[in-house]
């Protein structure tokens, strides 16, 4: 597991437990690393449904406060303003992670030894890794052909997973530059790789993140040969002329439209082939004025043709979004119980804490999703969508209103300074827009 506080930044930590740890102690020499019985934790998020689920019973709620450090790697490149989001997986007893200077990193997962490191600003003319942030790596296989994937800014690094090597023959010198096959000039693309590409048969498909102001990148995705790096593919979020959802906006000419990028990552359905992801709002997050209409496929959950990229389905979780209300991780791929049968749904976490469970066949909703109305927009040339879904179940897991019984009154003085802000303030309902007075925005 990544470490955070109590321990310093940049620290890799494997737990186990101090009495399973004495008992091998006591019986016999401290055993050699057991690689054979380590199980694999081989994508982000831990396997293609996004599940985050181990069914590892070792650990479990009456011996986790037994757990003791076992070894410590530090990465040694943490510095003010740096993070570390990484979500390290581990294949064939091998760890690969990211660091807080977007170094890649592989450790021998049992004994934490460091098996190689990857610097991609030792490499002439690469972006420097500032303070970027990254949740992770791709590994690919093909026969002996190991690889993994490492996202620095808007490159794409193909890596030999045995020894951190750079393999030139992938795209130019070893890496994909993603400010190109985007349908806009390179010069003036800003787009980053925070999340980790998913891998289906032998394309690395890949979002990103792009600015949230005016003048912002498109948040396309697209897919790229896992051996060679060529492009194959790409789903535009922002539709172009003829295609599909193009006519849910009111294009103005000289404009610059940007956002709608699935940040969160993907997930994946092998069986039908077909890869899920949920993007964000389109740019600016807090104006559409200049973007009038329903905006697909903003603040959408898709299903794409893994191997084409041609839209399934779409569901949009939020209309003409004026509240950076984006789609924060990839949907999850379940199978629920109904009297019917067992279905395959697709739910969908929210920024709001509403959750959207939907067929997985058909984008359409399981339960009950009306489209509320909600209040219209007071900005000038400014209009809103007139409604917006609401799930009716499950029930939503965070609070969506504010009331005066919700105040801080931990001292008569932080009430009372407490209640005579609130008294200033316009409390409105949830999807209320922006306004020009001062308002209370929950969640927020």
């Amino acid at each position: 597991m990544i470490s955070s506080s109590p321990f310093k930044p940049g620290c890799v930590r494997l737990f186990t437990f101090c009495s399973l740890l004495s008992v091998s102690l006591s019986a016999a020499p401290t055993p050699a690393p057991d690689h054979d019985n380590l199980v694999d934790w081989s994508i982000y998020r831990g396997d293609n449904r996004g599940l985050q689920y181990s069914d590892l019973s070792q650990i479990n709620a009456a011996n986790v406060g037994d757990l003791q450090p076992v070894w410590t790697y530090r990465t040694g490149d943490a510095q003010k303003g740096t993070t570390m989001y990484s979500n390290p997986i581990i294949i064939e007893g091998r760890m690969f992670f990211t660091s807080p200077g977007l170094k890649a990193v592989a450790l021998d997962a049992a004994t934490g030894q460091e098996l190689w490191v990857f610097d991609p600003e030792a490499l002439p003319g690469a972006p420097a890794s500032g303070s970027g942030r990254n949740r992770g790596v791709t590994y690919w296989a093909q026969g002996d052909d190991q690889r993994i994937f490492h996202y620095v800014k808007h490159r794409v690094y193909a890596l030999d997973a045995r020894t951190g090597a750079l393999i030139p023959s992938f795209g130019t010198d070893g890496y994909l530059d993603l400010r190109e096959n985007l349908d806009v000039d390179p010069a003036t693309a800003s787009v980053e790789v925070t999340t980790p590409g998913i891998i289906f048969e032998d394309l690395l498909i890949v979002a990103s993140r792009v600015p949230e102001g005016y003048r912002s990148t498109p948040g396309h995705i697209r897919a790229f040969d896992a051996a060679t790096g060529a492009f194959r593919w790409i789903f535009h979020t922002l539709p172009q002329p003829g295609e599909f959802g193009y006519d849910t906006w009111e294009w103005q000419d000289g404009e610059s439209y940007g956002g709608a990028n699935a940040w969160g990552g993907f997930t994946l359905d092998p069986a039908r082939g077909w890869v899920f992801c949920a993007t964000g709002s389109p740019s600016f997050d807090f104006y559409g004025a200049n973007r009038k209409g329903m905006n697909l496929f903003g603040n959408c959950v898709l299903a794409l043709d893994a191997r084409t990229g041609e839209r399934q389905w779409h569901y949009q979780t939020v209309h003409h979004d004026l509240w950076d209300m984006d789609n924060p991780s990839a949907p999850i791929l379940v199978t629920i119980k109904r009297e019917s049968g067992p279905q395959d749904a697709v739910v969908q976490m929210t920024k709001m804490g509403l959750i959207f469970v939907l067929d997985r066949d058909t984008g359409v909703p399981l339960f009950p999703t009306p489209e509320v109305p909600v209040p219209p927009s007071t900005i000038p040339g400014e209009a809103a969508w007139p409604t917006q879904p609401i799930p009716q179940l499950p029930a939503g897991v965070s609070r969506t209103s504010l009331t005066i019984d919700d105040l801080d009154d931990s001292t008569p003085a932080r009430a009372a300074a407490a209640q005579a802000a609130f008294a200033q303030l316009r409390n409105v309902p949830l999807y209320s827009p922006p306004s020009l007075a001062e308002s209370i925005s929950i969640p927020g």
